[in-house]
This record gives C-alpha cells, structure tokens and sequence, in this order.
C-alpha cells in the first residue's frame, strides 16, 4: 500500500464529501474503461457511465431515486477478465471497474464510506504505479514512491479534489457539478488516455 498524508485528512470528510471525492476518482479512471471497450468491443463504455451519472445525480439532485444494487448488478456483468485478453489495457479497465464498484458498495452501507474511500484513492494511485512498474520493471515502494512523477502526479490530483471539498462549508452542489464538470472536459485517465 502506498501511503499518502491525503489518507489520514480524508477521514474528517462528511459522507457527501467522501462520495463526491469517490465519483471524482471513478471519473478519471473511466477513460481507461472507455478505451478498453473501444478496442475490444468487449462491452459498451456507455453503461459505465450510466451508473456513474446515476451517482452523480443522487450528489446534485435532491429528488434522485437511484437503486444502487440494481447498479451493482449492472456493472458486474461488465467487468472484464484479465485471462480473456492478452494486452495490458484491461487491467487498468479492470480497476475501473473495482473503483466504481467500492463507491457503490459504500453507498450501499454508509458505515464503509471511510474504507471504500481509502481502498479508491489507493485503487487509483496503484493503477498508476503499476503501469509505471511494468514500463520500467522496478517495483514502486513507499520508500521510493517520491521519486516517480506519475505517482507523485496521482497524488497531487487527488490533493488537488481534496482541498476544495475540504474548505466547503455544506453540501455545495455548484461545486460537486464544477468538479464533475473539471475531470470530464479533461477526459484525461489518471494514466494518460484521453478520450
């Protein structure tokens, strides 16, 4: 596990500022998803997205009646096997999948938000290290982490959906939608595919 001071401040958020940090990550990591799904033809990225914005929505829109399990079932079939493909883009399609699917579980049972939370950050940070070590053949340690610029990169974005979150005084759906709005106009994955 990679350690990061983010974890220790991220435990202070009230539930919807966990939730909205979550859908943030899965926002970033759903590229790697849409890319896979292009190139395999191996589902439609569109449902991914559907359930995210399902997500979203329940965040900005008080009336939002979302069935969170159905969700869960829905993703579930879309979930890619490494064993069924022979290159290197559905692993990260794979934790696309994980993140989405710990946002739903702690959504599912509030008394888990904090530790899906965390189990998402982390998700998203070793995306990245183990892209980094499979181009490079070194192991990614929390010794060493500080040394390698697209973990260090990882973290800052995550500090960087922290910090507004954090000076947020109650639920401010403007801002929930404007960091929506940042990480999708972007379109950037937290590895690099854009979209």
């Amino acid at each position: 596990m990679l350690q990061n001071p983010l974890q220790l401040r991220l435990e202070k958020f009230e539930p919807w500022k966990q939730i909205t940090f979550m859908a943030c990550l899965c926002e970033r990591m759903y590229p790697n998803y849409a890319m896979f799904c292009q190139t395999t033809e191996f589902a439609e990225a569109r449902i991914y997205r559907d359930i995210l914005d399902s997500i979203w929505e329940q965040l900005t829109v008080k009336t939002a009646k979302v069935n969170f399990e159905r969700q869960l079932e829905k993703l579930e079939e879309i979930i890619p096997s490494s064993e069924d493909f022979d290159f290197y883009g559905v692993y990260p399609a794979i934790d696309a999948c994980v993140g989405l699917s710990t946002l739903i579980h702690g959504l599912l049972d509030r008394d888990y938000l904090y530790e899906n939370m965390q189990k998402l950050s982390q998700q998203s940070v070793m995306t990245v290290a183990q892209l980094e070590e499979a181009q490079t053949g070194e192991e990614i340690t929390n010794e060493n982490q500080k040394d390698n610029e697209a973990v260090c990169a990882e973290w800052d974005v995550q500090w960087a959906i922290f910090r507004p979150l954090k000076d947020a005084q109650e639920r401010d759906i403007e801002l929930i939608k404007d960091l929506r709005a940042e990480l999708k106009d972007e379109g950037v994955s937290n590895i690099g595919i854009a979209v």
